[in-house]
């Protein structure tokens, strides 16, 4: 039987009761506090009374059905099932754990994490992971598996990404003796991938996206697999072996495709976009942007990013007819974003191409030199520090400032710089 005492805790505490309450006539509110926190363990009959009094059930003996249940309601928090029927589900499952204490108690209380950050409420999330946390020591193999994972998760979503790295590392540490899946291992090997890369550690991006997607072709997921390609494309585009990446990335279209994959196909676009946007050729990226751009429910981020890169091709090629029809619908994505972490940058971006192409070079000027540029300092995006950067310096040197253009020369070469580094 699991440890109870963090169980009672969280039961009593969800009811609004006080110790004093729980324990009046049944033990002593020291007794209570230890038994709570793991410090002593009470015999059946004190277990038994104090549910009694929390009103909920002790159950010893596995109900395989609701056993079942539970772990159909897991699986739906990785695949793409309607949230509505997320809910549905887990109002279900909450009426019987309200009333009850049983062998699926802590592992539906852990995977309330996922739960929380399926529906993106983060509070929430952060709420049961604090409540769990002071319990994790007596978790089983199992336990400790999801519960690292998921904290990963939260991390990663927050972007807090070395955060997100080692929670998943832990999870790693533990998963043989967990028993997991291998499917399971593989999406872990890929959300491991996916930390790495945001880190810029192009190694061990390209050796858990590896991992991660030979354990999807065994199990014959193409979707999954596809997904890993695009991942090794962006790993290898950064060390700049570009045959590498578009073979990757192509790859990653034809499993798309193959599969009516309709997100892998978008990605897989926007991916080609950037790709031939960085190696110089502006007409098969703009050509793979505005496919992107054409894919349903694509994510408003991954829509300004690709409307920003486009704005930029057609300004280069003075086709200021499609930079006007760009600014305009980046301007009309900024106003659903609102809320966003990413909105202060597209708005800049924004900003500063509508100022170029109405030819204000003094608010232009003003807007990468004064918010911009310290901006991007204070977020260290170097790659784009260095674009923006002698974008405004060669500005500066067509208007004869040219002082004035080799600082902002310098503040490009010093973040090209840290790139390598990094």
């Amino acid at each position: 039987m699991i440890d109870i005492g963090y169980i009672i805790k969280l039961h009593r505490t969800k009811q609004n009761m006080t110790q004093e309450a729980l324990s009046e006539g049944i033990v002593s509110l020291s007794y209570l506090s230890k038994i709570e926190n793991q410090k002593a363990k009470a015999n059946s009959e004190i277990i038994q009374a104090l549910c009694n009094r929390l009103g909920i059930e002790l159950t010893n003996i596995p109900d395989s059905n609701f056993e079942d249940k539970c772990k159909k309601w897991y699986d739906m928090l990785y695949d793409r099932f309607d949230k509505q029927e997320i809910i549905t589900r887990y109002e279900e499952l909450q009426n019987v754990m309200d009333k009850s204490i049983n062998n699926q108690t802590i592992m539906f209380e852990i995977h309330k994490v996922r739960y929380y950050i399926i529906l993106r409420d983060f509070q929430k999330a952060l709420h049961k992971i604090n409540e769990l946390h002071e319990m994790a020591d007596s978790f089983n193999s199992l336990h400790k598996y999801f519960w690292n994972k998921f904290q990963g998760n939260y991390y990663s979503l927050k972007e807090e990404h070395q955060q997100s790295l080692q929670c998943y590392k832990k999870a790693e540490k533990v998963h043989r003796s967990a028993e997991i899946e291998e499917e399971e291992i593989a999406d872990l090997y890929y959300a491991i991938s996916i930390q790495h890369s945001h880190l810029l550690n192009g190694l061990e991006t390209i050796n858990y996206a590896e991992k991660a997607m030979a354990e999807f072709q065994r199990k014959y997921n193409f979707t999954r697999c596809a997904q890993c390609h695009i991942l090794l494309g962006i790993s290898y585009q950064r060390i700049r072996m570009n045959d590498v990446a578009l073979e990757n990335y192509n790859q990653a279209m034809y499993l798309g495709k193959l599969n009516n994959e309709e997100q892998v196909i978008q990605l897989a676009y926007l991916n080609l976009g950037l790709f031939y946007f960085t190696t110089g050729n502006s007409k098969k990226s703009i050509e793979n942007y505005e496919l992107g751009l054409k894919t349903t429910d694509l994510d408003y981020e991954l829509r300004l990013d690709a409307i920003t890169h486009l704005i930029h091709s057609f300004y280069k090629s003075d086709n200021w007819q499609k930079t006007k029809v760009y600014l305009r619908s980046g301007e009309e994505a900024l106003n659903f974003t609102q809320d966003k972490g990413y909105h202060k940058f597209y708005s800049y971006v924004i900003k500063t191409y509508t100022h170029l192409l109405n030819g204000d070079l003094k608010n232009f000027k003003i807007v990468l030199a004064d918010e911009f540029i310290p901006y991007l300092k204070q977020k260290k995006a170097y790659n784009y520090l260095v674009f923006y950067s002698r974008l405004l310096a060669t500005h500066l040197e067509k208007m004869g400032k040219y002082k004035e253009a080799m600082k902002y020369y310098k503040v490009a070469n010093e973040s090209y710089d840290k790139i390598i580094k990094l």
